[in-house]
């Protein structure tokens, strides 16, 4: 006890609450992509490249990378109409470049704080060496990855990035990937052929492939291709002289009628992205609005108008199931009354029983990363029954209150989840005088009673 040497008013603040567990955020993904900016707006010598910024609105990421990427696009003139249009071939090319509209598509579908990775501007073409995804190791906050363009590459190069994103997740076990099928065809998209290229190039461990899904097919949305007046080339139907209109930013001066009516038309040529920015976005909003342990499916997807590829249930069958590895695709499907929607909610591991499912995989990634970190605080403790009951209290607290919330499954906390700490229950005596501390929690996801056991190791002071 204190002594005090001089008479006077004194307080002394107890804490009377017990430890609690800080729940970390779970839909934090990074965008790895070009960018109009590559270097610092403040020091051109700075360079952006590979260097993750965590941006939290689409102005932010136009302060920090510029804008969109501007198309060539050609206007054609039908010889018997006169009237302008655009060729089919075009209209269902992807962009070369279209990160800054995937993370548009983000944000318009529930999206909040992300990071940006830049690749290279938009100078060159997609080259699978520019995607570096090492450097978001160190970025604890990091929670989804997502790579829209590498769609542009070929189908072992494609995959073969996807296989190094679900490496990474599933050595730091606290991020997932979402990934896209390469369509091999934008305009005729394939179902079977599409699915077997992914399943024959993506590699990876069962251990791995539970950290990632991947959606099918490409969308279009209603975001308009970008485009400047000097990108649209004019192709007339009779043949004209070098001196008449050959780009719109020439029409502009010479006929004003035309020009609002070729910009109309270009308002309405609306961009075709592959899915996995927007399912991200979903995930997010989701996990605010339901929690992570919420499927994100049956969701609707913003600003698109359709999918490229029509899905009926029986091709969905194909796709849910992989009875070879169990590589599932998720389905982007249109219902009548209800508009395109997320209809799959598969991991990778799709005939793993225990990690079939998205909800569940990023549930866990969240539970482990949450109690990692806060029973952190027990390395500095002594190894002793009172270290142990706070452990036991804050952990059947946080989840106590998970399945209160509707994240576990069971009528009881019994059927729910367990926890056990101390001697006799997750160490012996060796583990006390070596300094582990060790806990030991089962967690009911899918049905009651039945247990996804983890475990959670610290190296405590030695007794």
């Amino acid at each position: 006890m204190a002594q005090y040497k001089t008479p006077n008013v004194y307080v002394k603040e107890l804490s009377t609450l017990p430890a609690s567990v800080a729940e970390v955020a779970t839909a934090i993904p990074a965008f790895i992509g070009y960018t109009e900016l590559v270097t610092d707006k403040d020091d051109e010598n700075k360079s952006l490249i590979g260097k993750p910024i965590r941006i939290t609105s689409l102005s932010e990421y136009e302060e920090s990378f510029g804008g969109p990427y501007a198309e060539a696009i050609t206007v054609k003139q039908n010889p018997v109409s006169e009237e302008f249009y655009i060729p089919e071939t075009e209209e269902t090319a992807l962009a070369q470049f279209f990160l800054y509209q995937a993370v548009q598509h983000f944000f318009a579908n529930g999206g909040g704080a992300c990071y940006i990775v830049s690749t290279g501007d938009y100078s060159g073409e997609v080259v699978d060496t520019d995607f570096d995804l090492a450097v978001l190791e160190k970025v604890d906050e990091v929670t989804l990855f997502v790579m829209p363009e590498t769609v542009h590459l070929s189908e072992e190069l494609h995959y073969g990035l996807h296989k190094t994103a679900l490496t990474q997740a599933s050595k730091l076990m606290d991020r997932f990937a979402v990934t896209d099928v390469k369509q091999l065809s934008v305009l005729d998209g394939n179902i079977a052929d599409d699915s077997a290229s992914m399943r024959d190039n993506l590699a990876g461990e069962l251990n791995e492939l539970k950290y990632g899904a991947t959606y099918y097919p490409y969308v279009r949305t209603t975001i308009a291709r970008h485009y400047t007046d000097d990108t649209v080339t004019i192709e007339y139907a009779d043949e004209r002289v070098g001196g008449d209109p050959q780009t719109l930013a020439d029409l502009y001066e010479e006929s004003t009628a035309q020009y609002n009516e070729i910009v109309a038309l270009l308002r309405q040529n609306y961009l075709i992205l592959p899915p996995s920015a927007a399912v991200a976005g979903c995930m997010a909003k989701t996990d605010t609005s339901r929690g992570v342990w919420k499927a994100p499916a049956n969701v609707a997807l913003s600003q698109v108008l359709e999918p490229m590829v029509s899905i009926d249930n029986s091709q969905q069958e194909n796709l849910n199931v992989d009875v070879t590895a169990g590589k599932s695709v998720n389905a982007i499907r249109t219902f009548v009354g209800k508009g395109t929607l997320i209809w799959g909610a598969r991991t990778l591991a799709g005939n793993d029983l225990e990690w079939r499912y998205v909800s569940v995989r990023r549930f866990f990634n969240m539970v482990e990363e949450s109690l990692q970190k806060s029973t952190a605080f027990a390395v500095f403790e002594p190894n002793t029954a009172i270290t142990w009951l706070k452990l036991k209290t804050m952990t059947e607290n946080y989840l106590r209150t998970l399945w209160q919330q509707g994240a576990l499954m069971g009528s009881s906390e019994d059927q729910a989840f367990f926890v056990q700490v101390g001697l006799g229950e997750s160490m012996t005596e060796q583990d006390i005088l070596e300094g582990i501390m060790r806990i030991n929690i089962g967690l009911a996801a899918t049905r009651p009673a039945e247990f996804i056991e983890l475990t959670f190791q610290h190296k405590s002071l030695e007794s």
